[in-house]
């Protein structure tokens, strides 16, 4: 049994118990908060309400969460590059590649996979305990919450945009400076496994500055404002500036004029978007403290911004 607690925001003011819950408490099913609310493990400032009672805001909700198997993947002994680890928090490092859920066509060999063969108390969390994601090919840090508590925390947390996320990214095209785009993102209309700027789109913001230009190329500092599916590749093609071998959003691959031999194997070579989750930032989910880790860019991204400085050089 895990003891959750949240204060009722005063927007919702008017709206009942129930639907407050469902709020709230997001990843757990309706019909399981409705049977938490009959059975009295729901008390409102020390109260036992009932479903359609309605609330006035402020009030404290304490919910007694009952942990039951959600995950039904298969543990896999898979290494895990572990930035930090406690009781309630893990964080790591994953690599390009690796598949973060399980879905159709990667069943097995994902992120999930991993986390329960570390952790098999995972199971009991919604996604593994896994809060957010980065795109298969994209390299860096997560965050995984190893209970109920932290889960709920960590998920308020990235609701309230108070997670602290920085990426580092290789793009096509020299910018000239940093700026922020400001646009909503949707499902592209016609291909379900893309997504586009679109007016119909649900609101997104990315802020980037320039951390090294080459002639036809830059290296920028990414800061995440929003999550949403896709974000920075979206938003980079948007403003003519796609991210270095983007199969998806970086349109038919061209090779710049006044290539060294180095540079282009390495852009021929380079068969992943260049992004890179760098740092990541967030409060304790027990202790309150701030914490904060980097990582280190990977290899191949290394060896492709050494290629686009010993071409500067020739």
């Amino acid at each position: 049994m895990t003891k959750l607690t949240a204060e009722v925001p005063y927007e919702m003011a008017g709206m009942r118990l129930d639907q407050i819950l469902a709020e709230l408490f997001a990843e757990y099913s309706r019909s399981k908060l409705q049977s938490w609310i009959k059975s009295g493990r729901v008390q409102v400032n020390g109260l036992i309400l009932k479903a359609k009672d309605k609330l006035e805001g402020g009030e404290e909700i304490t919910l007694d969460a009952e942990a039951e198997v959600v995950i039904t993947s298969e543990p896999e002994n898979i290494p895990l590059d572990i930035v930090y680890e406690d009781d309630s928090l893990l964080i790591v490092n994953k690599p390009a590649g690796l598949v973060v859920h399980p879905a159709i066509g990667n069943w097995r060999g994902t992120l999930v996979n991993a986390l329960l063969h570390h952790e098999p108390g995972l199971d009991t969390l919604p996604r593994a305990g896994i809060v957010h994601r980065i795109d298969k090919d994209t390299s860096g840090l997560l965050m995984i919450a190893k209970t109920l508590q932290a889960h709920n925390s960590l998920t308020g947390q990235l609701q309230e945009r108070e997670i602290h996320r920085e990426y580092l990214a290789i793009t096509r095209g020299r910018m000239t400076a940093g700026g922020t785009v400001d646009e909503p993102i949707g499902r592209h209309p016609s291909d379900r496994l893309r997504y586009v700027v679109r007016e119909s789109g649900k609101f997104a913001v990315t802020h980037y500055r320039v951390v090294k230009r080459f002639t036809r190329h830059t290296l920028v500092q990414v800061k995440l404002e929003t999550g949403r599916t896709h974000q920075i590749r979206v938003h980079m093609a948007h403003i003519r500036f796609p991210l270095v071998g983007d199969q998806v959003y970086g349109g038919r691959f061209q090779m710049p004029p006044d290539c060294s031999e180095r540079l282009e194997n390495a852009l021929r070579g380079f068969k992943r978007q260049a992004l890179h989750a760098a740092k990541l930032g967030l409060v304790h989910p027990v202790t309150d403290e701030y914490m904060e880790w980097e990582q280190a860019l990977p290899d191949d991204m290394v060896e492709l911004l050494e290629a686009l400085a010993d071409n500067e050089q020739e």
